[in-house]
């Protein structure tokens, strides 16, 4: 709670910033994220999630605190106030250059980093995938055994600390080039085909029943989800505009790998 009450209060008062107590809490709760002892987001146990804002809040506040450093890793040289993260064999996670995840970022056990990014107060659990150009961006939460398909961009938030950040549950899968942002959430062991976008707002529309159902900013549990459209009436006449679309399920199995290889099969999903 001490916590807690430094970072609000110097929120409100930026000045504060420059009090060394000020600059050790901001400092500390950087420390915990990294460590994976405290989160932006969690989960509770009715299958919600809480928002922690003023763990966000210190994440923004840890920027002005930092001065510019360069950093030389030959071939390659970065001039920002970030330091990236260090000591991946202690961790267990597998990085192949030049993927780079930044100070502040948790990475579990058995994470594998294709050329990638991960930004700072995001949380990417054990043996989860980023593949080759995905991106997680700041305080995004992704679960365990995910799969983040090639070109995947997973939208950051900061500001306001408010508002939701990008969630994707265990098990997922989320295919090519695939766009999540404003605190979309995908639920556990969900599949996304190639080049799904989704924003808090967009229509996710299950079709497999007599009837569409509606959904917003969120993709149910084990749903097959595909790019689509809908009618849409303006002033200058009628157009299709994007939504994603609910094909199937994905089974109920034991072996995941084996249930994700039969949803994309039958549903003729791209990914």
């Amino acid at each position: 709670m001490e916590l807690k009450e430094i970072i609000e209060a110097a929120w409100n008062d930026r000045s504060l910033l420059t009090k060394r107590d000020t600059e050790i809490a901001v400092r500390t709760v950087i420390e915990g994220l990294d460590k994976g002892l405290r989160r932006v987001a969690e989960p509770k146990a009715d299958g919600t999630w809480q928002v922690n804002e003023w763990i966000k809040k210190a994440v923004i506040l840890y920027f002005p605190i930092q001065q510019m450093q360069t950093t030389e890793l030959p071939p390659f040289e970065y001039h920002d106030k970030m330091q990236l993260k260090k000591g991946y064999k202690g961790l267990g996670v597998r990085v192949v250059p030049p993927a780079v995840a930044r100070y502040g970022a948790f990475l579990g056990k058995g994470v594998i980093l294709m050329p990638s990014y991960v930004n700072i107060g995001a949380y990417v659990d054990s043996e989860t995938m980023v593949d080759t150009w995905a991106t997680v961006g700041s305080c995004a939460q992704v679960g365990k055994r995910v799969h983040l398909s090639g070109g995947v961009g997973v939208g950051g938030v900061l500001e306001p600390p408010q508002a939701a950040p990008v969630i994707i549950e265990d098990g997922a899968f989320i295919g090519s080039r695939c766009i999540l942002v404003e605190g979309v959430r995908v639920r556990k062991e969900a599949v996304l085909g190639a080049g799904v976008t989704l924003t808090g707002s967009s229509k996710i529309i299950d079709v497999t029943g007599s009837e569409p159902k509606i959904y917003t900013g969120e993709v149910p549990e084990r749903a097959v989800v595909i790019p689509g459209s809908y009618p849409k009436q303006f002033p200058a006449g009628e157009f299709h505009v994007p939504c994603a679309l609910i094909i199937g399920r994905r089974k109920e199995s034991t072996d995941l790998k084996t249930s994700l290889n039969d949803a994309l099969r039958e549903n003729a999903v791209t990914v």
